[in-house]
C-alpha cells in the first residue's frame, strides 16, 4: 500500500517530535515512523530517567554530607528497586501520551523499521510511504567497540531498567555515560570502577575542573583507571572478567556487570541510505547549513543522526528539529546557531560547561582574562557542606564578553545557564555582575566570579 505525505519523520524523539508537529500545524500531510516506542533517547532512555536515579543519589549524598553537621541520617539508603519504580512512572506513560499528541495534531503514527526504496520513497513493512520531503531523525546508538566479547555488555539502557543493582560494576569509557552512573551506583552501595583509554576524560570539559571531578570520583571510593584499554569480556557464570591492558602491563578484573559508556554513533544503519542518494560520515547524515542531505534535497536531518556539527545533546536536537521545520514550511533560509550552548555531566558535584575552553580561546588567539579559583569555602559550597567545588570564567579583554564559564559544584546546573544566557546575548561581563541576585542563591555567586 502507497501513500504520499508532505513529509516523514523517521524517528519521535527530541529532533524528530517538533518537526512534524510544527509542520502538521502548518497543514501539512505529516506521518511519524520508529522501529522502538514513541518517544525517543532523552525521554525513554536517557536523560529523564538518569536525572530521576541522580536525584535519589543527590539526596542520599547530602544525607552524607551534612552527617556531622546536624542531620541526623539514621539508616537513609536507596532502594533500588523501590528507585526504579518510581523511574518508571516517568518513563512507561510516555510512549502513548506522545503517540496521542502525534494524532491530536493530525499526524499519522506508523510503527516499524524504516528503510529508503529511492529518493523520496520508504518502506516500513508491507507499507510504501512517499514523501515530498523526509527528516532523519533517528537518534544514535553504541558504538562497536571491537572487542572480543563486547556482545555481553549492558548498554546505558539496560542500566537504567536493572531490576536489581549489581554489586561490582565496571564501566567501559569515561564520558558522559561511564561518569554520571558510577556516581549513581557507587551511592547505591555498589563496588564501582572506571576503565578509560586516554590519558583525560570528559574532554568536551574544562581540563582542570574535569581533574577535580576525577578526584572527587575517587574520594567517593571508585576506581578510576586512565590509559587503560579493555582487551577482552568473558562470561563465567553470573560473573564477568575483564582483560585491560596499561602501561604494558595486563590487568584483570572480576565484576558481576560492565557498562558500554565508550560512545555513541549515528543509528543509520538499517535505512539503506544508498538507496535514496544520502551521504553519510561517521558523524551522521551529510548536510549542508540548513541541515539538508548534500545527495538528496529531498532529505532533511535533524539531532544525533544529523553531522550538522552539533553535540549529541538534547538542546541540539531540539533546536535542528525546529530549524528543519522552519526550513520545509519557508524555504532553506535558517541556520542553527549553538552560540551558548550549554553542557552538564550530573555527578555529585554536577559538572558544568558553556562556551569556549581555555584551550580553544588560546587556538583562537584571543586576548582574555582567566577568574578562577576553588569554592569550597563559599557560603553556597560550605552550607552544604560540599568539599569539592571550583569554577573558571573567561572574559575577552576588549569587550568584556563572557568567552566561556565552566562550574562544579552546587548549583552548576542552574548557575550555567545565566552564562548561557550571557553568551548568547552578549550581556558583558560588568552588566551581569551588576545584576541583583536574590542572595544567597548559586546565580549570587556569579559577581564573585567575575
Amino acid at each position: 500500500m502507497e501513500r504520499e505525505y508532505d513529509l516523514v519523520v523517521i524517528g519521535t524523539g527530541s529532533a524528530g517530535a517538533p518537526c512534524a508537529t510544527e509542520c502538521a500545524r502548518a497543514g501539512c500531510r505529516v506521518a511519524v515512523v520508529d522501529e522502538r516506542p514513541y518517544g525517543g533517547t532523552c525521554l525513554l532512555r536517557g536523560c529523564d530517567p538518569k536525572k530521576v536515579l541522580v536525584g535519589a543519589a543527590e539526596l542520599a549524598d547530602w544525607a552524607r554530607r551534612m552527617h556531622d553537621a546536624g542531620v541526623a541520617t539514621g539508616t537513609l539508603g536507596i532502594d533500588w528497586p523501590g528507585l526504579m519504580r518510581f523511574k518508571r512512572t516517568f518513563t512507561d506513560p510516555a510512549p502513548a501520551a506522545r503517540e496521542r499528541e502525534f494524532r491530536e495534531a493530525g499526524i499519522e503514527c506508523i510503527h516499524g523499521t524504516a528503510r529508503f526504496m529511492s529518493q523520496r520513497v520508504l518502506r516500513v513493512g508491507n507499507r510504501e510511504l512517499t514523501a515530498r520531503h523526509i527528516l532523519i531523525a533517528s537518534g544514535a546508538k553504541p558504538v562497536p567497540l571491537g572487542i572480543d566479547g563486547e556482545e555481553i555488555l549492558k548498554t546505558s539502557e539496560d542500566f537504567l531498567s536493572l531490576e536489581m543493582l549489581p554489586r561490582r560494576i565496571v564501566f567501559i569509557g569515561g564520558g558522559f555515560i561511564g561518569f554520571e552512573f558510577a556516581h549513581v551506583a557507587a551511592r547505591c552501595g555498589a563496588s564501582v570502577r572506571i576503565i578509560e583509554q586516554e590519558s583525560r576524560p570528559l574532554r568536551r570539559f574544562d581540563r582542570d575542573l574535569v581533574q577535580r571531578l576525577v578526584e572527587a570520583t575517587r574520594e567517593l571510593g571508585i576506581d578510576v583507571l586512565l590509559e587503560t584499554k579493555a582487551v577482552a569480556f568473558e562470561q563465567h557464570g553470573s560473573g564477568v572478567t575483564v582483560r585491560a591492558q596499561s602501561e604494558g602491563k595486563e590487568l584483570t578484573f572480576t565484576c558481576d556487570a560492565v557498562v558500554h559508556g565508550g560512545g555513541r554513533v549515528p543509528d543509520l544503519d538499517a535505512l539503506d541510505l544508498d538507496s535514496a542518494g544520502v551521504e553519510r560520515t561517521k558523524n551522521g547524515v551529510k548536510v549542508n547549513e540548513f541541515l539538508q542531505s548534500t545527495g538528496n534535497p529531498a532529505v532533511y536531518a535533524a539531532g544525533d543522526a544529523a553531522g550538522g556539527g552539533g553535540s549529541p545533546l538534547t538542546p541540539v536536537a531540539s533546536l535542528e528539529g525546529e530549524v528543519v521545520a522552519y526550513n520545509l514550511l519557508n524555504g532553506n533560509a535558517r541556520r542553527v546557531d549553538f552560540t551558548g550552548l550549554a553542557s552538564m555531566v550530573y555527578t555529585i558535584p554536577a559538572l558544568a560547561s558553556v562556551g569556549l575552553s581555555e584551550e580553544a580561546a588560546n587556538e583562537k588567539k584571543l586576548a582574555f582574562d582567566v577568574h578562577t579559583a576553588e569554592t569550597s569555602q563559599w557560603y553556597s559550597s560550605r552550607r552544604v557542606n560540599e568539599k569539592h567545588s571550583a569554577y573558571k570564567v573567561l572574559t575577552e579583554k576588549s569587550t568584556g564578553h563572557i568567552l566561556g564559564a565552566h562550574i562544579m559544584g552546587p548549583c552548576a546546573e542552574e548557575v550555567v545557564n545565566i552564562f548561557s544566557l550571557a553568551i548568547r546575548a552578549n550581556i558583558p561581563s560588568p552588566t551581569l555582575k551588576d545584576a541583583l541576585f536574590a542572595y544567597p542563591t548559586g546565580a549570587s555567586d556569579i559577581a564573585y566570579m567575575l
